[in-house]
């Protein structure tokens, strides 16, 4: 056979191969693994709801993806919605899956904090976070902090809405909200942002900005995003201004309470002794022995990355699943109804001619609110703040899904995509319904946290979740009780693509009094 005709049948068998294993793939809902450049076109594609995107595959693929970046990009990465590799990542054999150098770069503007911590020194981190959220002082400080934001601001912020009949972004009224309280929790400092004028908040959209571009890192390969860092332009140069707005803050905040803690140190060295004193994570913080042995400029640092951290957490995950939440309650009139009958029945009685509170609850009387945790649950298991989590391979192992996985291998596992899987959650699983989450004795019913991976698994497992809980029952029964919310016509709702899953639109609605005699006996 001449040479050209050789060539013609290789290049013949290898589109023959080419064209088959596309329409097989295609036929799946597989991504589509093109020669050089692998599957990223495919990912682009699909880029405007990567999320759903990726709930599709890894249905078609068994719960477990290898997916192939461009040749040379160390893109490769194994992406998982399986509970038994989550469980033996994040709690069976956790030693080998850190988090790794890699996921410290590209979240490198928390610095050495708890969120890019591995080994000691996150144990440390840890330890010390865990004992000021089990401290007496802080849960009473926390619950007075949220019920005085969401009656004092919160509930007139939205009667002042309701009588001037205008339209309203409940995401953004959520984040101020979060963060004040997250602000007041951590840093002792009211901002003051849940305001009638909704002025910009330069820290709030920094942060937004920051969690877009962060994202970004995480789908283009290393050597551009680190290219455009190097260059200070692009995403990276707006990424390099989020972190200066960022820094300012934390550092002028700081400032601040390190004069406010001095004035403390003399006040019990002459024997007072204030009950209100050292209640946010910061003072805390600052209060440590083993961090106060650091030289000035290493223990600024170290407070002003765990501070930029927390606030991440307390502001934006908080926000998201109340946006999340009250749009799925506007879909489902009857989970709405359902939250009312059991406001209706357990909140408290005023005594004669006191105003009866918009947040009456404690921790006992949140914790009879059943349906409205199982509701919260069931928003949590459809749209989880944070949608993926990854880590690095330290040794050779195979998963329990059989995939074998090595050094340089990044592990991917989308929580967004667990909640939507038929084997897991049933035929059902798409819909929304509180009532999976509640027993047939009327109790909440528990899921392990390898399936309900909201809050992560294992020795990482949020610290924050009952807070959590706590603030979003509170505020949700306080707006439930007072008001109802109906969103836009027209109104496109889809996730943004950021490392917090908000809304791309936000969620505008039209705010109404709600009759009182809907939720009281």
């Amino acid at each position: 056979m001449a040479y050209p005709e050789i060539l013609i049948s290789v290049a013949f068998l290898l589109s023959f191969f080419f064209f088959f294993s596309s329409y097989r793939l295609r036929r799946h809902k597989l991504p589509l693994n093109l020669p050089v450049v692998g599957m990223v076109p495919d990912l682009f594609s699909h880029i405007s709801r990567v999320h759903d995107y990726a709930a599709e595959f890894l249905a078609a693929a068994n719960w477990t993806f290898v997916f192939k970046g461009p040749w040379l990009s160390g893109m490769d990465m194994t992406i998982t919605c399986d509970p038994d590799n989550v469980n033996y990542v994040f709690v069976t054999r956790s030693s080998n899956y850190p988090k790794g150098e890699e996921f410290a770069e590209m979240f490198d503007i928390f610095g050495d904090s708890l969120l890019n911590s591995d080994g000691e020194a996150w144990r440390s981190q840890r330890k010390m976070i865990h004992s000021l959220m089990s401290n007496r002082r802080f849960r009473s400080y926390e619950l007075k902090a949220n019920r005085d934001k969401v009656e004092k601001r919160l509930i007139p912020l939205l009667q002042g809405v309701a009588e001037q009949n205008k339209v309203v972004d409940l995401q953004d009224v959520f984040l101020r909200l979060t963060f004040d309280t997250a602000c007041s929790l951590i840093l002792g400092v009211d901002p003051g942002c849940l305001a009638d004028d909704f002025s910009d908040v330069p820290f709030a959209k920094a942060l937004g900005d920051a969690e877009e571009v962060i994202f970004l890192r995480h789908i283009v390969p290393k050597f551009w995003w680190k290219a455009l860092r190097w260059l200070g332009v692009g995403e990276e140069k707006k990424l390099a201004m989020a972190h200066r707005v960022m820094d300012d803050f934390a550092t002028s905040t700081i400032t601040r309470r390190k004069e406010s803690i001095s004035k403390e140190i003399r006040s019990r060295e002459d024997g007072e002794d204030d009950e209100e004193a050292a209640a946010d994570l910061l003072t805390v913080y600052m209060h440590q022995p083993t961090v106060r042995e650091k030289n000035a400029l290493e223990f600024d640092k170290f407070i002003k990355n765990n501070a930029l951290n927390l606030l991440l957490a307390g502001r934006d995950t908080t926000a998201a699943t109340l946006t999340w939440f009250f749009w799925l309650l506007s879909m489902h009139p009857h989970a709405e109804h359902e939250i009312l009958e059991e406001l209706r029945r357990h909140w408290p009685a005023a005594p004669d001619e006191t105003p009866n509170p918009n947040t009456p609850f404690d921790r006992d009387g949140l914790g009879k609110l059943v349906y409205l945790h199982a509701a919260l649950c069931e928003c949590l298991r459809l749209y989880p703040p944070i949608h993926a989590q990854s880590r690095e391979v330290a040794k050779p192992d195979v998963l329990p899904s059989g995939e074998k996985v090595r050094p340089g291998t990044l592990l991917v596992f989308h929580a967004y995509s667990m909640g939507r899987m038929e084997g897991l959650w049933g035929k059902d699983c798409m819909e929304f319904k509180p009532e999976r989450w509640i027993t047939e004795s009327g109790d909440l019913r528990h899921e392990p946290a390898h399936k309900f991976f909201a809050f992560s698994c294992g020795s990482r497992i949020c610290q924050g979740k009952d807070m959590a809980f706590i603030h979003m029952k509170t505020v949700a029964a306080a707006m439930l009780r007072n008001f109802r919310f109906e969103v836009v016509e027209g109104h496109v709702v889809e996730p943004k693509l950021s490392i917090i899953l908000h809304m791309k639109n936000g969620l505008m609605v039209k705010v109404c009094k709600r009759e009182r005699s809907a939720v009281t006996v």
